[in-house]
């Protein structure tokens, strides 16, 4: 019971679960190789017994860690896509908030896409190889699919908001904005111009954002 510990054993700190850390730098390890692996021979190429080598673990190890493939696929995209551990959903993200809480129609747009060429900097690759695997792979093709969902719905956040200002532009509905932005932030967009065209990050930055403060908004706000 710990209301009777002496106040010197209740303070001590939590031993660390060596353990559990040792599993979890296996893990991203493993996820790693396994997305190095991707993008270099292409997902239906790659072999667990290839990505185990590249980890330096057994393929049991990763049978057990993930059980197949695309669930390493999967783990790599969704942790990219955060960023971090925290089991929170995109729409429910801090840069979310904050961009929808800009005092003007403009300035909320250049938030939103300075989030998303954070995430696409991370995630760009990762979907690119799913991308790429959709066609010959139908599990592949649900994880492109779930991804795209999820980002149009965060797209769909963002219109919601500026329709709520009175900022679209004249017979623009929040849905079709909602496809526009998320035409305008796709990582093939992104791919394109940072990764073909010698656009550096900022100006992908840039360009989305006149683009689409010229496209989404009315003239007013546009200036705003």
């Amino acid at each position: 019971m710990d209301g009777d510990l002496p106040e010197s054993f209740a303070a001590l700190p939590t031993k660390p679960d060596g353990r559990r850390a040792r599993a979890e730098r296996t893990r991203a390890g493993i996820v790693e190789s396994a997305v190095a692996l991707f993008a270099e021979t292409g997902y239906t190429a790659t072999s667990i017994s290839a990505i185990a080598a590249r980890a330096g673990v057994s393929e049991q190890t990763i049978y057990y860690s993930f059980g197949t493939k695309r669930e390493i696929l999967a783990k790599a995209l969704d942790a990219a896509a955060a960023g971090d551990d925290a089991h929170i959903r995109i729409i429910d993200r801090a840069w979310v908030r904050h961009a929808t809480s800009a005092e003007h129609a403009a300035e909320q747009i250049r938030r939103q896409v300075a989030g998303a060429a954070e995430i696409l900097s991370r995630t760009a690759g990762i979907l690119d190889v799913v991308r790429g695997a959709m066609n010959t792979e139908p599990e592949i093709a649900v994880l492109w699919n779930e991804n795209l969902a999820q980002r149009r719905l965060t797209q769909l956040v963002f219109a919601r908001a500026l329709a709520a200002r009175g900022a679209l532009a004249p017979g623009l509905t929040a849905s079709r904005a909602a496809d526009l932005s998320l035409a305008a932030t796709s990582p093939e967009s992104y791919l394109l111009l940072t990764r073909d065209r010698g656009f550096s990050a900022r100006d992908w930055e840039h360009w989305t954002t006149r683009m689409l403060v010229g496209t989404l908004l009315d003239g007013a706000e546009a200036s705003g």
